[in-house]
């Protein structure tokens, strides 16, 4: 016999006139769409496969970044049990965000293929703005988007998020190390450059070198963001809250550093 899958979260979006998606959603119930006409979001404690007999519980909406770092750190603990729920990217969440976002927070990470943003914190569609750079490198470029998320999706929470083993801080190493640095192809140099603060301020440090070096490369990153005249006058006001993390590959565990 076979067994029955675990809970899943699902959200369904209640419109004003509390229409549904068509009889080839199901009944989908439609969340109340906010002054901006982007949805909020419920979740269903039921199976997936039982949506009308689960009743849906509407997330509180988020204005704080206090409150956007709790969700995300909520989501990750589902993900460290292994009971993360069914993500947010079926077709009534799809046509639901398609007028209209407003995600809760902006996370910049690293492009590690085992550091997916939105797994890790157990979200789906519309709920965060992602950014990826090795190493977490800025640029203009990424430094644009993340300024873009903040100022103009107004998410309260800007995000930091090294991890554990990361190559691209493990090949400024090495690179230090073998004198190599100005010997890489394209634009492999500029990431050796950008990265090589960090390395330099953990040397001589007792413990794990890497490691070390994955933290200061945090919070050399949140240090050069907070330079930013877009995102510092915002925190200022307190209407962003900057924050670095560690992500473990091992456990799945987000630590605030």
């Amino acid at each position: 016999m076979s067994i029955p899958p675990p809970p899943s979260r699902r959200r369904f979006l209640t419109n004003a006139l509390g229409a549904t998606l068509g009889a080839s959603l199901g009944a989908v119930v439609l969340s109340s769409c906010q002054d901006t006409g982007t949805p909020s979001a419920t979740r269903s404690s039921g199976p997936s496969s039982q949506p009308n007999n689960a009743a849906a519980v509407v997330e509180p909406p988020i204005t704080t970044g206090d409150q956007a770092l709790q969700r995300l750190l909520e989501g990750n603990a589902r993900f460290v049990a292994n009971r993360n729920e069914a993500i947010d990217e079926g077709v009534e969440r799809r046509v639901a965000v398609s007028k209209g976002q407003q995600p809760f927070a902006t996370v910049i990470g690293c492009v590690d293929s085992r550091v997916p943003i939105e797994l890790i914190f157990d979200r789906g569609l519309g709920d965060l703005v992602v950014v990826r750079s090795a190493g977490e490198a800025l640029d203009d470029s990424v430094t644009g988007s993340l300024e873009f998320g903040v100022a103009e999706l107004h998410t309260p929470l800007l995000m930091v998020l090294g991890h554990q083993r990361c190559g691209a801080l493990d090949a400024t190493i090495k690179a230090m190390d073998s004198h190599r640095t100005g010997a890489h192809p394209g634009g492999i140099e500029y990431l050796v450059d950008t990265l090589t603060p960090a390395v330099q301020q953990v040397a001589g440090q007792p413990g794990d070198r890497l490691d070390n070096a994955v933290r200061a490369n945090v919070t050399h990153v949140l240090g050069e963001l907070r330079k930013s005249p877009v995102l510092a006058p915002l925190e200022k006001a307190g209407k962003v809250k900057l924050v670095g993390a560690y992500y473990e590959l091992d456990t799945g565990k987000v630590i605030v550093l």
